[in-house]
């Protein structure tokens, strides 16, 4: 039994929820970790990797037992992972623009008069009164991708753009909300939607039968050699390909992805879960610059993220699939005014507090510029003024 020293070590506080990152070296023995957690508790939340696993507690009840069990299994905690990037959004009237949000993403109120995603996958909106008008299109705006059905049940009104998905709460802020498609027409991948990841999620009746589906999953994956994500909540396990990566170009394996969905999908259904076709959904973040290369840059060191490695895409993502894809599409230069003006849309990465004056310092040598500090807050501004506050949690 580790000593409580050794716990605190272990787990961080980011963004009010005792983190730890649990190395490991296949997503077997990242679920076998999650066996013992679910046994703890089925209210704990655990995303499982092929390189470990992310638990998230909203005590420190079970850290203790948490860390012993990841020793027992030889996982070593990684406290440099744990990190949270929540979107924020300034509005004159945040009463009006709520609504539109809260449809748009099918998230739940939030504590702080923001949106929560209540399986806590996708990135919180935290909404904020601003006097301060700011009447140009934002520099930054958000995709979400989610089955059809759910996207003509958000009743949104007529769209506009060239791929005729976008569309702008009163303030003018965008979204563009993408009809997914079933993942091909075999019955063998019924359960599967195309949200530009490939998704499934299943219900599941009891902490056994949801440990089952994860194990069998990861078995799956790791004999694919497919690094799945498998993502557990109370009553609920969710299989994820990650952005692209059902697509032979973005995986580069020898293996064709549909074949492993169906395997996972006779998987789920021999043990008795229940596809819920309309919870798939995924959240990213776009981001216009004149000059892509230096704004990009600064985005991949002060968030820790990977490029992709694709010709031609400018995404860039968390190494480990636990934070939104950022992507990164060329503004026209001349366009001054647009440029000038203050987004109303911002992001917010919160970090240990061990770990706060490092990442600062990485962003400001990637070309980030210290606007202005309070305690434990620190608003950067990358090279062409898109914002990123840093806050460091005890």
């Amino acid at each position: 039994m580790p000593g409580r020293a050794e716990v605190r070590t272990d787990w961080r506080l980011v963004d009010g929820v005792a983190t730890a990152w649990f190395d490991s070296p296949s997503l077997v023995e990242a679920a076998a970790l999650a066996g013992q957690i679910l046994e703890l508790s089925p209210e704990i939340a655990v995303d499982l990797r092929a390189t470990g696993a992310r638990v998230r507690l909203d005590s420190h009840e079970h850290a203790e037992a948490i860390s012993a069990a990841a020793r027992t299994l030889g996982l070593a905690a990684n406290p440099a992972v744990p990190q949270h990037l929540s979107v924020v959004l300034e509005s004159a009237d945040p009463s009006a623009v709520r609504p539109f949000w809260q449809r748009t993403l099918d998230y739940a109120p939030g504590e702080d008069g923001g949106l929560v995603d209540p399986s806590r996958r996708d990135p919180a909106l935290r909404i904020r009164q601003s006097p301060e008008a700011r009447p140009l299109r934002n520099r930054v705006h958000l995709d979400v991708v989610r089955p059809a059905e759910a996207v003509e049940r958000a009743a949104l009104g007529a769209a506009s753009g060239p791929y005729g998905v976008c569309h702008a709460d009163p303030d003018g802020n965008e979204v563009d909300l993408v009809p997914g498609d079933p993942l091909g027409e075999s019955t063998g991948t019924a359960d599967w939607q195309a949200v530009f990841s490939a998704m499934a999620c299943y219900r599941t009746t009891t902490p056994a039968l949801q440990h089952d589906l994860a194990a069998a999953a990861a078995a799956l994956a790791d004999h694919a050699g497919f690094p799945l994500l498998v993502d557990l909540r109370p009553g609920l396990v969710i299989v994820d390909s990650g952005k692209d990566r059902w697509e032979a170009e973005a995986h580069g394996l020898d293996l064709d992805f549909t074949d492993l969905a169906r395997n996972l999908q006779t998987a789920a259904r021999k043990l008795g879960a229940t596809a819920d076709p309309g919870l798939p959904r995924f959240v990213q973040l776009f981001l216009d610059a004149a000059d892509v290369p230096a704004v990009r840059g600064f985005w991949l060191a002060a968030l820790g993220y990977t490029p992709d490695p694709r010709d031609g895409v400018s995404d860039i993502h968390d190494p480990r699939r636990l934070s939104p894809v950022l992507v990164f599409q060329e503004l026209d230069a001349a366009d001054t005014k647009r440029r000038q003006q203050r987004n109303r849309i911002h992001l917010e990465l919160a970090v240990p507090s061990d770990l706060a004056e490092t990442r600062l310092a990485t962003a400001v040598a990637a070309g980030g510029r210290l606007q202005a500090e309070s305690k434990d807050r620190w608003l950067v501004a990358d090279p062409e003024n898109n914002e990123l506050v840093i806050v460091s949690e005890a």
